[in-house]
Formats: structure tokens, C-alpha cells, sequence
């Protein structure tokens, strides 16, 4: 927000002038009354293996992340032209792994990677599309460098925070709104709707029916499946509710089996059909992956999507981009070391204490050390685990991460934040103007996780 000591940048003058005139104690109660309607509307997360906690509220925080146009115009076309390079990769490497003969990525970051489905190869879905909805972590550090931390291709949650967040905002500061000209971000479900239905498979006959398959309401995730379904007006079901008749799923109703044309998944791959991957699973639908393959279903995201989570695959992705599109990367990766590589191995082992390591496959904060704020006995421990298997981690040099205000009783202060804008792709791309800004709560913490403390505040996209 500032610019040195006492310099207001210029995407928050409006705001800054807002503040001033604002009472600091009534600002306060607004929290509070946030944080009622959030309660009143269920809007919460489970925390697995919590007990004292399964339900939680995501903590949020009055003052917005706010982006100018020419920033957001910057980021949306870094966004754009790697999600279209995702996408390019993860048919190829489907298909005929032509970036592997190039000798641009090693072939055992694919063979034998417990995300890559054999199921899904010589198959292209319905458009063409294997990342229908990408949610992908950007960080900054400094005036106007941004970095991407992560890919989320497999299911990335947190768009209906987005939405409840700027919904509240707008309820409680209505005056803001006339002040600032801020892009809208509520038009998301429709857009998710027209998007899904877009990519309706071969088999489909006119218009498209689109559901949205949840695990179910102990699904750390549920409140935003459900919110999803409403929003967009299409059924919630669950595996239970799914059946293969006559080579389509169709869905149980009380005018009996209705056909589903799109299901827009948040089921992991291996619990989606029992017949392909795990047996004893009862959230998917047994034949899924048959009908998938005749043309008779559209399944968003794609299974096997979850390789481009990948973090070792992650470190690749400037010789991705810049295979599939012709051009260098225009957002940059955190630097990243390859702990399955000998050299790599030996710096981060030397170094431990000072870098951030993560598994591959690791998400939500979990399986991961942050050296600079760890103990002695807790680098030690990690560093066995890079011993014993290297192939799984990686590590990054933690970053001096920006900072935007949040409000104490005693005013605002700063705390570090990342941004994962939500990227819809069918025949074209979509990117919605703003995004999920989280906000490490805790002073001098990086990690923004809500699962790890974190909260959420709403982000602001000008129009300039």
C-alpha cells in the first residue's frame, strides 16, 4: 500500500482517503460482523485429521488487495500463455512425447509417476481441453516482479471465497465500490456454466447437462461444491446418485435416469471409477472412464491433469513454455533445485536451513519445511527424508514475499500474501480479473494456507 514510509501507491489513494476518514473501532466490529454472516452462511473448511476443529471458518480480513489494470493486464497475459502451454503438454505427453524425444524434459519425470494415467494415453477429451479450470499461485516480490509458485490443475479450490469475499465487501462498504472502479468477479459461475458447456462431448444432443460430483459433506471442500452447483444451477450428486446405463452416467431424479452431458469433478482421479483405478471406492462411478472414452461424458478437469501439479515437472515449465508456444516464459518460476539430481541434492542438504522443501506431490501447505523459521531437530528430520528418497522434493530460496495491510485493533499492519487467479479454458481462455488473495495472519509468516492459519481477503482488480 505504501511506497516507502509515508507514499500511498497509487492503487490504494482512493482507499487510503476512504481509511482516514473511517473510526478504527467501528472498522473492528465490522470484522466481526464479517465473520457472523460468513458463520450464518456456512461458509467454512474441514481440516482433516483436526478433531478439535473439523469445521472451521477462513478468517477474513476488511482491508483488500487491491491491482491496477496495467499490473493485472501484465499478469493475465503471462496467466493465458501458460495455461495454453499446460494444456499443449499435457496432450503431448499423452499422445506422442515429443517434448521428451527433444531431450527438454527427462523421461523418468513421466514414467512411473504415480499421476500420469495410462488410461488417458493415444485419448484426447472432448475440445481438446484437459485443464478446464486452473487455479495458479503467483507471488511477488518487489515493485513489480511476480513469480508463479505452483500450477493447480487437479481441482483447484477457493473461487467461492473469492466470491462470498467481494459479496460481503459490497454489502458492508457499498460507498467503496462508488469510489474505486473495481472489476467484477461475481460473474464467475456463469462463466464456469458457458465454459463446461462448451466442451460437451460428441455424444451430447443439444443442450449440454452439466452436474458438479462431490465426495460428499465431509469433503474439506464441500461448502464450495455446493455454492458452485447453486450458483451455476446445474445438480450436486455424488457417486451414490451416478449409474452407466445404456453407455451413458446418468443421474437419479424423480422422473427416473437423467443423462449427464458434463461433470465438473472434485474427486481425485484414483477414487473416480472403481473399474480403472482403486476397487474399493465408492465416490466415483464404476464405467466412468468407458463412457469417457466413447464420446458419451465430458469430465472437468481431465483425469490425469494432475502430473502438471507435479513440482519436479513444476522446475520445467520456462522449457515448457517456451517449447509449446515459441516463446520465452513471460512469469517466471521461483528458482528451483532438483533434489533428484546429485549436485542439486548437496546444496540443499548444505543449505537446509535457509530454503523452503516441498514434496512433489505435496498441496495445502503439508509435507513441506520452511528452513528459516524451522528447528534444528526439524531440518534434520527433513533432511533424512531427502536422503532416503531425493526424487521426491524439491527446493526453492524463501522469498522476500510482498506485503499488503491487514486490520489489528491497533490499525493496519503488513503481512505477506500470494494470489491464485481462477483460469477457465474451453474454446477460448477466461481469466477473472482479481482472484483469491491469501494472507499469512501471523507477522513474519509465509505460509498462507488456510489448513496452516492463513485467511483470505478480497482482491481488487481497477479498471484504469
Amino acid at each position: 500500500m505504501l511506497d516507502g514510509v509515508d507514499d500511498v501507491r497509487q492503487p490504494y489513494e482512493r482507499f487510503n482517503d476512504w481509511y482516514k476518514r473511517q473510526d478504527p473501532e467501528l472498522l473492528v466490529e465490522k470484522t466481526s460482523e464479517a465473520e457472523g454472516v460468513f458463520r450464518r452462511t456456512g461458509i467454512t473448511f474441514a481440516v482433516y485429521g483436526d478433531a478439535e476443529a473439523a469445521e472451521r471458518l477462513i478468517p477474513f480480513d476488511l482491508v483488500p488487495r487491491i491491482i491496477s489494470g496495467r499490473e493485472w493486464a501484465k499478469l493475465a497475459d503471462g496467466i493465458e500463455q501458460r495455461v495454453k502451454a499446460l494444456n499443449a503438454f499435457l496432450h503431448d505427453i499423452y499422445h506422442d512425447q515429443e517434448i521428451v524425444k527433444a531431450g527438454k524434459l527427462p523421461a523418468r519425470l513421466i514414467e512411473g509417476n504415480e499421476t500420469f494415467l495410462k488410461e488417458m494415453v493415444g485419448f484426447t477429451p472432448p475440445g481438446g481441453v484437459y485443464t478446464h479450470i486452473i487455479g495458479t499461485d503467483i507471488v511477488r516480490v518487489g515493485e513489480d516482479q511476480f513469480y508463479v509458485l505452483e500450477d493447480n490443475a487437479r481441482t483447484p479450490s477457493g473461487v467461492s471465497y473469492m466470491i462470498e469475499n467481494r459479496e460481503t465487501m459490497m454489502q458492508m462498504f457499498p460507498e467503496l465500490f462508488a469510489e474505486n472502479r473495481v472489476r467484477p468477479v461475481e460473474t464467475y459461475p456463469h462463466h464456469l456454466r458457458r465454459s463446461l458447456a462448451a466442451v460437451a462431448p460428441p455424444l451430447c444432443e443439444g443442450t449440454p447437462t452439466i452436474a458438479v460430483l462431490t465426495p460428499g459433506i465431509h469433503n474439506s471442500a464441500y461448502y464450495e461444491h455446493a455454492f458452485l452447483a447453486d450458483q451455476m444451477g446445474v445438480e450436486l450428486v455424488e457417486g451414490a446418485d451416478l449409474k452407466l446405463v445404456d453407455g451413458r452416467i446418468k443421474m437419479r431424479t424423480t422422473q427416473g435416469y437423467k443423462t449427464i452431458d458434463v461433470l465438473y469433478r472434485r474427486v481425485d482421479d484414483a477414487y473416480l471409477d472403481p473399474l480403472a483405478f482403486k476397487p474399493d471406492s465408492v465416490l466415483g462411478v464404476a464405467g466412468i472412464m468407458q463412457v469417457y472414452k466413447a464420446g458419451g461424458i465430458t469430465i472437468a478437469n481431465a483425469p490425469g491433469t494432475g502430473i502438471s501439479d507435479d513440482k519436479a515437472i513444476y522446475s520445467y515449465m520456462p522449457e515448457i513454455v517456451e517449447f509449446y508456444t515459441g516463446e520465452k516464459a513471460k512469469l517466471e518460476n521461483v528458482p528451483t533445485f532438483r533434489c533428484a539430481e546429485a549436485d542439486s541434492l548437496k546444496y540443499v542438504l548444505d543449505n537446509i536451513a535457509d530454503l523452503v522443501v516441498k514434496e512433489v506431490h505435496g498441496s495445502g501447505g503439508f509435507g513441506m519445511l520452511v528452513g528459516p523459521t524451522s528447528t534444528k531437530a526439524e531440518q534434520e528430520a527433513f533432511a533424512q527424508k531427502l536422503r532416503e528418497r531425493p526424487s521426491n522434493y524439491i527446493a526453492q530460496p524463501t522469498l522476500a514475499l510482498s506485503t499488503v495491510p491487514i486490520l489489528l485493533e491497533k490499525g493496519l499492519a503488513p503481512r505477506h500474501v500470494d494470489l491464485r487467479p481462477f483460469v477457465l479454458v474451453s474454446d477460448h481462455v477466461k481469466i477473472i480479473p482479481g482472484g483469491l488473495t491469501r494472507v499469512a495472519l501471523k507477522e513474519g509468516s509465509l505460509v498462507v494456507n488456510s489448513s496452516q492459519g492463513g485467511g483470505t481477503k478480497d482482491t481488487w482488480v481497477l479498471e484504469d
